[in-house]
């Protein structure tokens, strides 16, 4: 058994990935209530509407709750790169009779140097923070740690594993290509686009820390081979979007049970950094833009800007739909029945591995 499969008392080693926008206080509640690891993408809300998602998360359960925050470094606003990625867009705005934004304003704010939000977090106390792009300063890490908080980061590459051990974090996410949504590369000029397998060898290596995979995995025998791999838990994020509690929409739901499933890339035109989703127009006409592209996360509201008005005309051609490589394989099933079919799966992979040893 695990360290963290023993520390957090899990039914299996499962942790539902925070996916801003998609996870709910109903997502997470499912999960944790039947023995997985819960989580909440907190990254694009302020510190209040976190603290009020954290607070009804722990009303719902008594389970492990996991909660996500980006920690990119901020980068200055560009006003002429910003009106001129405008411009760009503007014939896709026209093609919905629609005008673009005449600015793009500011965006999710950073948990670097964010002390009002380290202290919503050491006030609610949540089981495990997580940060996306970095980790904050090392006076947060210990104010968070003194709490009772268990510190996660994300890492894509061995560099930035020893980077967070380095750190004192208390275990690290092992990212590989594969995963869906933001890479969480520290560097976004800079990916090794390592797959699952090579990193978690890599870090078995040399880490001391837990790891958390993540990258592609939706069965439980995925979940299996990742912990036989080093793994101590495996993190699932596009596996959980097809479920009745998360918040995607039809459109992106039907679009994950389709043939769009098997065909998923990346492009930093979406928000501003590297991101993997179902292949679409801003994956194609737009990526071919990117290099008047502005900083993440302002080109983020370009992006949503686009969607609303093409949406509102039918169209998902321009929606940020994060999917990993593993899409083909998701299912339209309630968080707990989905659970039980991931832990019936990972207990009998774990039995045929054992009687092959």
């Amino acid at each position: 058994m695990s360290r963290l499969v023993q520390q957090f008392q899990l039914r299996a080693p499962i942790v539902q990935a925070p996916m801003a926008g998609v996870s709910t206080v109903e997502l997470a509640a499912a999960v944790s209530q039947y023995g997985g690891i819960g989580s909440l993408g907190l990254g694009h809300l302020d510190v209040a509407s976190a603290r009020a998602q954290i607070e009804q998360l722990q009303q719902r359960t008594s389970g492990p709750i996991h909660v996500n925050f980006f920690c990119h470094q901020p980068e200055a606003s560009n006003l002429e790169r910003e009106l001129h990625w405008l411009h760009v867009l503007t014939p896709y705005f026209k093609e919905y009779q629609a005008e673009p934004p005449t600015e793009l304003g500011q965006s999710y704010q950073s948990a670097w140097q964010h002390p009002a939000l380290i202290d919503m977090l050491c006030e609610t106390r949540p089981t495990i923070v997580s940060f996306h792009f970095g980790v904050p300063e090392a006076s947060a890490l210990q104010r968070l740690q003194a709490a009772g908080i268990a510190i996660w980061g994300c890492a894509t590459t061995l560099t930035e594993a020893k980077f967070l051990e380095h750190t004192g974090v208390d275990a690290i996410i092992a990212q590989g290509i594969e995963a869906g949504g933001h890479r969480g590369i520290f560097n976004p000029l800079i990916d090794s686009a390592l797959p699952l397998s090579s990193l978690l060898a890599q870090l078995q290596e040399h880490i001391h820390l837990p790891i958390i995979a993540a990258g592609g995995l939706m069965t439980g025998s995925q979940i299996a081979a990742a912990q036989l791999a080093g793994a101590d838990l495996a993190q699932l994020g596009t596996a959980f979007i097809c479920c009745p509690e998360s918040a995607a929409d039809d459109a992106y739901k039907a679009a994950l049970l389709g043939q769009r499933a098997y065909d998923t890339t990346i492009t930093p035109v979406i928000s501003g950094r590297p991101a993997r989703g179902l292949r679409n127009r801003m994956h194609d006409e737009i990526h071919a833009l990117r290099a008047d592209l502005p900083a993440y996360p302002i080109a983020y509201n370009a992006a949503k800007a686009l969607h609303l008005v093409a949406s509102a005309k039918g169209s998902h051609d321009f929606a940020a739909h994060w999917a990993g490589q593993g899409a083909p394989l998701a299912r339209a099933l309630p968080a707990a029945r989905l659970l039980d079919e991931l832990c019936n799966e990972y207990y009998q992979a774990k039995a045929q591995f054992c009687s092959l040893a």
